[in-house]
């Protein structure tokens, strides 16, 4: 998500507009914002706020509903209840139209994917909801007014152990980089280790290994950064196809203290890519 301008840097000047321009947002008619609140005829308790739930309650809508717009705009914002106005982000949509096969005598149904527009301030970006509390549904213009009451940090995400290390691409580059993973890169960065690399797509494994003082954590940047690391098979593979790398996936094998000698970690490799025949199947070129 671009950078918020310089101006929008505290609550009297900072609006959902200066939110939606910073993502890119230069037509607020292509927006929706809606707020659910807890009742019984729809989301019951914050125990029902789940991606599977939301999504099915906010694609029902009911035919005739005055505060709804029968051909609504291509981005929806949905917000859920946080107090009497305070409204918190729950994530984006982006509307493909209506699900006109599946319409009822009284409810349209609409096709909407889940959207990245503003994910890094999903749960964090709240805004204070107009005060008609019960029009739910605002147009983009409408509701560009609406003051940003907070954005919060972003939660940490707690290091769940070396044996349990699974990355996809996307992630990776998140653990090398977010505030929010610092808790792994203290780890990371402090031992030694054999890595591997899988590929969904076709099976195929590589090991790998980081010694000295560059660490698991200085041999993933790299990673992050080229997706290759410099391996031969998988640099070639990458210029052929980069989008590849979005179905690499790193874990670690084994881990070593700070300590551990060269040639310790080096036979640790050796065995990994002997036992799980990474040279004759896999990506090791040697």
């Amino acid at each position: 998500m671009p950078e918020l301008p310089e101006n929008a840097s505290w609550r009297g000047r900072l609006n959902l507009r200066a939110i939606l321009v910073a993502a890119g947002i230069k037509n607020l008619d292509e927006v929706l914002v809606i707020r659910h609140t807890f009742k019984e005829a729809g989301l019951l308790s914050p125990a029902d706020a789940t991606p599977e739930k939301v999504l099915a309650y906010t694609r029902e809508q009911v035919i005739g509903a005055g505060k709804f717009p029968k051909e609504p705009p291509r981005w929806w914002l949905v917000f859920i209840a946080d107090g009497r106005r305070r409204s918190r982000l729950f994530g984006a949509y982006e509307n493909l139209g209506e699900a006109e096969a599946e319409r009822t005598e009284t409810l349209r149904f609409y096709d909407l994917v889940e959207s990245d527009l503003l994910d890094a301030l999903d749960g964090r970006l709240v805004i204070e909801w107009s005060a008609d509390g019960i029009n739910w549904a605002k147009r983009g213009a409408v509701a560009a007014d609406f003051p940003v009451v907070e954005i919060s940090d972003p939660g940490a995400v707690p290091f769940p152990g070396f044996d349990r290390v699974t990355l996809p691409f996307a992630q990776l580059r998140e653990v090398v980089s977010d505030s929010r993973y610092a808790a792994w890169r203290t780890a990371l960065g402090a031992v030694q280790g054999i890595y591997l690399i899988a590929d969904s797509q076709t099976g195929r494994l590589y090991v790998g290994k980081a010694d000295g003082s560059e660490r698991i954590l200085g041999r993933w940047r790299y990673y992050a950064e080229t997706g290759h690391g410099g391996n031969v098979l998988l640099k070639d593979l990458l210029d052929t196809d980069p989008s590849r790398v979005e179905h690499f996936t790193w874990s670690l094998l084994r881990v070593f203290g700070s300590n551990t000698t060269q040639d310790v970690v080096d036979e640790a490799e050796s065995h990994f890519k002997d036992t799980l025949l990474t040279k004759r199947f896999g990506y090791n070129a040697n």
